[in-house]
């Protein structure tokens, strides 16, 4: 009956405790206002029980019932329903700029090096709730992916069907890459302009430089977080490709231009990582996660209902009763 009840005046339940001790001198009264009478014998006396004397303590239990019914309304017993809105006071807009040249698909990550991109990047934008995201692919070239948006679902969609294809030029140009990102993102109202830039290799196509990008980066006010995604030593490559279209594989050795990588991180206020292993690529993008923490208010509103007016009706008609009982039926006994 009182479950979900809460009472605003607690510490008033503890004249509870008087009850007791009204009943407790209403017993004591009673038996000092009883009179008796000593004979010596009942002969020539008829007996009878009222059964209207015996009820006349009914009056007394009706006052108890009200009293506590009023102590119990004094303590305010009421309802909350609490309802919770989030507001983000610090958002942040993110680019991911994948690499989708064909040495993305070498092997030393599990299944592939992209297909191992994907899934730790599809788990870090469902980390972030409160931001907004879009992609970029580059090879030779680049183009955008997704435009930055808050729909998680687009993006994840957008995100799973990135593969490599032959319709992009061939090579790695990470300054163009990273300059459609920068593009992409300049515009943006957010308080926090991030891009994760990840690949394999080293610059050696595209016509803007991976510095002039980087300087616009600068500009803008747009931190680079670069990841180096690679093995070290020799990896499982694709070398060539079959008549069937079928990619042949060959153990090639691993070149990624971390100094680059590592100038453009430093340059924006950001950081490089390595990633040798999918265990690896894991803890990266969950250590830029708590590198760029998003600000959420988070306000409770509290509906509270009270329940104490049907408990002092309810009273209240316990002492009507008592008073009607005590003028009518009871009249003769009190």
């Amino acid at each position: 009956m009182l479950e979900g009840i809460d009472f605003a005046n607690k510490e008033l339940l503890w004249l509870l405790l008087l009850l007791p001790l009204a009943i407790l001198w209403y017993i004591i009264k009673h038996k000092k206002q009883t009179s008796e009478l000593s004979i010596s014998t009942l002969k020539g006396f008829k007996l009878t029980n009222s059964f209207w004397s015996k009820l006349r303590h009914l009056l007394f239990v009706l006052r108890m019932i009200a009293l506590t019914l009023l102590i119990v309304a004094i303590a305010r017993p009421q309802t909350v329903d609490v309802s919770t809105k989030t507001k983000t006071t610090r958002g942040i807009d993110i680019i991911i700029a994948i690499d989708v040249s064909a040495s993305m698909l070498a092997k030393d990550l599990k299944p592939n090096r992209l297909e191992a991109l994907k899934n730790v990047a599809a788990e870090f934008i469902n980390g972030r709730p409160n931001d907004r995201i879009g992609l970029v692919e580059y090879a030779g070239e680049s183009y955008t992916k997704t435009p930055i948006t808050s729909d998680k679902g687009i993006v994840l969609r957008s995100l799973k069907e990135i593969k490599y294809n032959n319709i992009i030029e061939g090579g790695t140009a990470i300054g163009m890459g990273l300059a459609t990102a920068v593009n992409r993102i300049k515009d943006s109202e957010a308080k926090s302009k991030v891009i994760i830039l990840l690949t394999d290799g080293v610059n050696n196509s595209g016509f803007i430089d991976p510095q002039t990008a980087s300087e616009l980066a600068v500009e803008y006010g747009v931190k680079t977080y670069t990841i180096g995604l690679g093995t070290n030593g020799m990896a499982l490559s694709p070398i060539a490709m079959s008549r069937d279209g079928k990619f042949q594989y060959g153990r090639v050795q691993v070149e990624i231009d971390e100094e680059l990588l590592k100038e453009i991180a430093n340059a924006t206020g950001g950081k490089y990582f390595r990633a040798t292993n999918n265990k690896k690529l894991k803890e990266i993008y969950k250590e830029i996660d708590k590198l760029e923490k998003t600000d959420v208010d988070e306000f409770k509103f509290y509906n509270y209902e009270e329940k104490f007016r049907p408990i002092v009706l309810l009273a209240g008609l316990f002492l009507l009763i008592e008073l009607l009982l005590k003028f009518t039926i009871f009249r003769s006994f009190i």
